[in-house]
């Protein structure tokens, strides 16, 4: 496989849905009454789900790219305060900001210029490749739970 054959898998596996639903899929028509449930047995909502996404994507991209990025406390800095999202607004944000932080984690690794193996400087031995497959690794493992948050809400289509 060439470099670039390499590089467009990469940028696909951030957001692909070819085993599995993607996470536009796992949200869409998400209804607004239930974004903020948890359902029994269920530790987190919807909501919850989606926000833990975006700003661990958000961390992880600023992490590769920024040597002045700060990441926020484990674990309160990676979880929205409240299971429901204080609007309509916000939930439709967190999913653009979301689609925003996946395409540019997308753009830097289809980069001929970005060295996917060399250990990222201000890291400990992390490189590009393992942070790209680690976000699409956390995004399906929670996809998997948006899902499932869902079917116990009976909001997931086909049920």
């Amino acid at each position: 496989m060439d470099e670039k054959a390499l590089r467009d898998y990469l940028r696909r596996a951030l957001s692909w849905h070819e085993a599995h639903a993607d996470w536009k899929a796992a949200v869409k028509d998400f209804p607004v009454k239930d974004r903020g449930k948890r359902p029994k047995g269920a530790p987190y909502s919807g909501w919850e789900l989606l926000e833990h996404m975006r700003l661990a994507a958000h961390d992880i991209l600023e992490f590769s790219r920024n040597p002045k990025y700060v990441s926020p406390e484990w674990p309160e800095g990676y979880w929205p305060k409240k299971p429901a999202p204080p609007s309509a607004a916000a939930w439709d944000k967190s999913l653009k900001e979301l689609e925003r932080v996946l395409k540019e984690m997308g753009d830097l690794v289809a980069d001929p210029k970005t060295d996917l193996l060399a250990p990222i400087p201000h890291g400990s031995g992390q490189t590009i490749l393992r942070e790209a497959l680690l976000i699409a690794d956390h995004n399906s493992y929670h996809i998997g739970q948006l899902v499932l948050v869902r079917r116990l809400l009976g909001c997931w289509p086909g049920k």
